[in-house]
């Protein structure tokens, strides 16, 4: 008899899925900033643009999660015939497809990979993670209904504090002809973005595989089938169908499978253990990681300013983590107890 499949996982605590979660997140993330940069700054000599990469990043990572999200759907509506959505593609319902597909999925990775064009890769590593933290406390705030600690709102001024060191003198030569300030703001922007997801993933109690095949379902349906479009047209000055196999081959590897399927994966889990606040929190660990593995790698420098940013963004992920109350493994259960039964009601 075949000896049944066991979930390499099963033994683990939740802590240490958590932990080993934040641990793949953050070197995913380090990576994936210090890799678009090279791939997406004009003056590297890049085949590929930056629609083109986000093209790609779609396409692998499509690879994967469509047709897992279609057996999911198949499966699900054996007991459950009303389940799914979007073509049978996404095992989420429409209202939270939508929702998290276009933060989540299509409205970040436009901002974030468009910012790379204009800024650093040292800039992204401080303000894109850098200003996690702030937004998803306030949006976690308003939608959420958590209060903010003492500590936790001093960590909060610490961070902002760094990121306007960093993007402020950016801002300030915004008339000279300057177009890095730009930048800052895409990235600012896609921040946003991902923090708006990430609290959503709290808000609506979404499993982790679920929320990243439902993001990448939106964003591969509306963005995929136009892009190919204006390709074939010649309306767009993408090179997507006409680049190098093993350009593309890396992009969908990286950008698709490492960027989206994996860290979409892993980050939803530390949002399942750690809450939201508290996982943006150890994802700002992303800033002096990145900052030093581009100043290795592209040769960027670290002048004082990004320097001194850095040191305010990591004295408040000090601040703030300590601010946060520890979460137990019974304030976990509730929300795979509550996902459960929201899914055999029928809960859109």
């Amino acid at each position: 008899m075949p000896t049944p499949f066991k979930n390499p996982f099963a033994a683990l605590s939740p802590k240490a899925v958590g932990v080993l979660a934040a641990v793949i997140t953050v070197t995913i993330w380090t990576s994936f900033i210090v890799i678009a940069r090279a791939s997406a700054d004009p003056a590297r000599g890049g085949v590929l643009n930056v629609f083109d990469i986000v093209y790609a990043r779609l396409l692998g990572a499509g690879l994967i999660l469509l047709p897992w999200g279609w057996w999911l759907v198949r499966r699900d509506r054996r007991t459950q015939p009303w389940a799914g959505s979007l073509f049978g593609l996404s095992p989420l319902p429409l209202r939270q497809t939508l929702i998290t597909g276009f933060f989540g999925g299509l409205l970040y990775a436009m901002l974030a990979y468009s910012g790379f064009v204009f800024a650093p890769a040292a800039h992204a590593s401080v303000l894109m993670p850098g200003s996690l933290p702030l937004w998803t406390t306030l949006l976690a705030y308003v939608i959420l209904g958590d209060r903010v600690s003492t500590s936790r709102a001093l960590g909060l001024v610490l961070i902002v504090g760094g990121d306007l060191l960093v993007g402020g003198s950016s801002l300030l030569h915004a008339l000279d002809g300057s177009g890095v300030w730009r930048g800052d703001v895409l990235f600012v922007l896609a921040s946003l973005c991902w923090s708006t997801y990430s609290v959503l993933v709290r808000h609506f109690a979404l499993d982790a595989v679920r929320a990243t095949i439902a993001v990448t379902a939106v964003a591969s349906i509306v963005y995929v089938p136009i892009y190919t479009v204006l390709l074939l047209l010649h309306l767009v000055p993408g090179q997507a169908l006409v680049a190098p196999l093993a350009d593309m081959t890396f992009q969908m590897f990286f950008q698709g499978v490492g960027s989206v399927v994996v860290s979409g994966i892993t980050f939803t889990k530390m949002i399942q253990y750690f809450g939201p606040v508290r996982s943006t929190m150890i994802t700002a660990l992303v800033p002096g990681l990145s900052a030093i593995s581009a100043a290795i790698f592209l040769g960027e420098p670290l002048v004082w300013n990004l320097l001194a940013g850095l040191a305010l963004v990591t004295c408040g992920i000090v601040f703030g983590v300590r601010g946060m109350a520890k979460i137990t493994i019974k304030s976990v259960a509730p929300n795979v107890a509550s996902t459960r039964a929201r899914g055999r009601n029928g809960y859109r």
